[in-house]
């Protein structure tokens, strides 16, 4: 399988955009589960609503308030905490 690149947006912590996503996991409305380019993304947060996902064209967006952006598991992955 070919990977795309991803462009990952939030906007003012309150909605995040990504593209390049494979698929949707698990969300409940504080934890969403993304498949992005073969690896685990996890967005943490409160009042997490998936606003649309395309399957076909990868896109992706969600709105609530985002805490956590998290790529892959374990060390050597990169994470990123929102303050």
């Amino acid at each position: 399988m070919e990977t795309a690149n991803s462009i990952l947006t939030i906007e003012q912590r309150k909605k995040i955009t990504l593209s390049g996503v494979e698929s949707v996991d698990a969300f409940s409305e504080e934890r969403l589960l993304l498949t992005v380019a073969g690896q685990r993304v996890t967005i943490e947060g409160s009042n997490l609503k998936i606003l649309a996902f395309s399957q076909g064209s990868g896109s992706f967006s969600a709105s609530g308030e985002v805490r956590l952006v998290k790529y892959g598991s374990g060390k050597g992955k990169l994470g990123a905490l929102l303050k």
